[in-house]
């Protein structure tokens, strides 16, 4: 006669293979949670005989995690001596970071399977397993023998528990306990939640002294004076008014990669160039607590001018190469771009020169914003005249305005002289018949010392070279130049969403994790649509930082072809619901009446990922 658990071995590995050979979901004597791993493995494509994971054999064996780990698996590890068990921790992707084996044989079997330091065990590559579940799911888990997907691991039962930072919630990683099949398995479920429980405990104790340490350091520093001071730890920032003023969390990210570069060096200078070309002079002291090293202590000074370029004599660079790598400030704008650099320097330098310049580049790159600060960093008193042929043409197209002496009349009614700028935007749409006196009346501007600008769209894919203008009109300019599309100067996210934020609200700054989505996305309009976002999001946001959530439905979504209006209803439906569960997918299946299967295929088909919960 069978034993309980041989014939329920039996019954799950019938109900196993009966699921992989037919579209039929997999019978209700399986525990709904294999059930819905099992489906999403068969959906993900994962192997059922044969198991292909990836390898990294480098990686931080000092990390906090692993140091709060390590006791606890020596403690396990000296109680586990000569037993048919095994304890594992991972880090929060899956990856193996240590293993203590109790018997070689076990040991032997596990390396057949590559379930060992350096290897992944999450569920996208190995499908159901106890990490890959407990990550995927966020709580404990037990995966018995035969529920396995992989059939190469049915051998073993496992049992996992996700390992979460006590301060933030976030996940760190996953303790999995794995033995040989048999009768002990039904005690690892509260096994594996003690130890990580344990692991927990420690990195708390870590993260107290940690913060204690940096808090001390801080308040050491900032009780003398008010220069910029920042403590940067793994958990925790702390920034006086003077430093907060001037810096965003990408500037953080830099100064602590300049930080970690330098080491432990208090007499040393080291200058570190910010994400809105901002040059800044940093000395760093490493900060130290009874449970290692806990952060940074930065002592900044900023500087307007590169240092080269501050001290007289100085010639170790020539002017060109210093203009191609140094930014180009230019009042409320934001970016460091090469190219943008280039067009800022010759914006600006025709704006002193007054010389007449052809601006091109596709709609909302921000080329009237370029000419509107070039020209008030000149002094001048005006603002620039701003015509538009194109509205000009559309609103007199039935009454002659234009078809008339309307725009050249106009263009010679608007004030000439020196401080003053007129502008004529959509250059293009200039009758061909009007572009010799258009070109005129430009002429006599420029000659009575205005600075004449005219402007032109070009499409999504157009060349960069310069536009298809009227010969007499491209006479009237003595220099062109083009303004990059955004998608060409993605580097220059940051500055430009904490400079669009700040006009909104000057204390309104955003949270890194919504950069990777705007990088992904293509900016057809540009600047100009990149701050109508941004401003939704801003007027929506639930915190007092812009974040993942504020942003539209269609920034989660990275899919290569136009949607219908009713896909890109369902997209927006189905980001909407992930985001309000915190990413929990099966907790959104729920709320929208489908299962967990349809909202991992409708995810992979419209592109959707959402951020890391942290």
């Amino acid at each position: 006669m069978l034993s309980d658990s041989t014939a329920r071995d039996r019954t799950i590995a019938r109900a196993r293979l009966k699921f992989l050979e037919s579209p039929e979901p997999p019978a209700s004597v399986v525990p709904e949670a294999i059930r819905n791993s099992w489906q999403r493995s068969k959906y993900l494509g994962i192997c059922p005989d044969e198991v292909v994971v990836p390898y990294q054999p480098d990686f931080d064996r000092e990390s906090r995690l692993m140091r709060a780990a390590t006791p606890v698996l020596d403690r396990l590890e000296r109680a586990l001596a000569g037993s048919d068990a095994c304890v594992i921790v991972t880090d929060r992707k899956g990856w193996v970071r240590d293993r203590r084996v109790g018997e070689k044989r076990l040991s032997a079997h596990l390396d057949r399977v590559h379930l060992a330091p350096g290897f992944n065990y999450a569920e996208q590559f190995v499908g159901t397993n106890g990490i890959g579940v407990a990550l995927e799911e966020r709580r404990p888990n037990v995966v018995l023998g035969t529920e396995h997907f992989n059939e190469r691991l049915q051998g073993v039962s496992c049992a996992a528990a996700p390992i979460r930072n006590s301060v933030t919630g976030r996940v760190e990683g996953a303790m999995n306990l794995t033995c040989w099949n048999g009768p002990a398995r039904t005690l690892m479920a509260a096994l594996v939640q003690e130890a990580a429980g344990d692991i927990e405990r420690v990195m708390y104790e870590f993260t107290s002294s940690h913060q204690r340490a940096l808090l001390e350091a801080f308040q050491q520093v900032t009780h003398y004076g008010d220069r910029p001071v920042l403590c940067l730890g793994q958990d925790l920032v702390l920034a006086n008014s003077a430093a907060s003023a001037r810096l965003t969390g990408d500037d953080h990210r830099l100064l602590h990669e300049a930080a970690t570069a330098s080491g432990h060096a208090p007499r040393v200078r080291t200058e570190v160039r910010l994400t809105g070309g901002t040059t800044v002079l940093m000395r760093c002291r490493r900060v130290d607590s009874p449970a290692g090293a806990a952060g940074y202590l930065l002592e900044l000074a900023f500087t307007d001018r590169p240092r080269d370029e501050a001290r007289p004599g100085t010639h170790s660079r020539s002017r060109a190469e210093r203009d191609a790598s140094q930014p180009w400030p230019l009042p409320g704008l934001a970016g460091t771009d090469p190219a943008w650099n280039t067009v800022s320097r010759t914006v600006s330098r025709c704006a002193r020169a007054r010389t007449p310049l052809l601006l091109h580049g596709e709609p909302g790159t921000g080329k009237t914003a370029l000419i509107r600060a070039a020209h008030t960093l000149t002094g001048a008193a005006w603002a620039p005249v701003v015509v538009d042929a194109a509205a000009l043409r559309a609103d007199g197209a039935g009454a002659g305005a234009v078809t008339g002496n309307g725009l050249p009349a106009v263009l010679r009614a608007a004030p000439a002289g020196p401080g003053r700028a007129l502008v004529l935007r959509n250059l293009d749409a200039v009758p061909p018949g009007q572009a010799s006196e258009v070109a005129r009346a430009l002429d006599a501007a420029a000659a009575r010392g205005t600075w004449v600008v005219g402007c032109v769209s070009t499409s999504h894919h157009a060349s960069p070279d310069v536009p298809d203008v009227p010969e007499p009109l491209r006479r009237s300019f003595a220099e062109a130049a083009a303004v990059p599309a955004l998608r060409h100067r993605l580097a220059d996210l940051p500055a430009l969403a904490d400079c669009l934020l700040r006009r909104v609200d000057a204390d309104l700054t955003y949270t890194p994790e919504i950069l990777p989505l705007l990088r992904r996305h293509d900016w057809p309009g540009n600047v100009r649509q990149l701050g109508q976002v941004l401003g939704r999001a801003a007027a929506n946001r639930r915190t007092h930082r812009v974040g993942p959530g504020d942003l539209p439905p269609s920034l989660h979504s990275s899919g290569g072809r136009p949607l219908s209006a009713w896909e890109a209803s369902e997209r927006d439906t189905l980001v909407q619901a992930l985001l309000a569960a915190d990413g929990n997918k099966l907790l959104a299946a729920q709320r929208l009446g489908i299962s967990r299967t349809t909202i991992y295929r409708k995810m992979r088909a419209y592109g959707i990922t959402l951020p890391v919960r942290r």
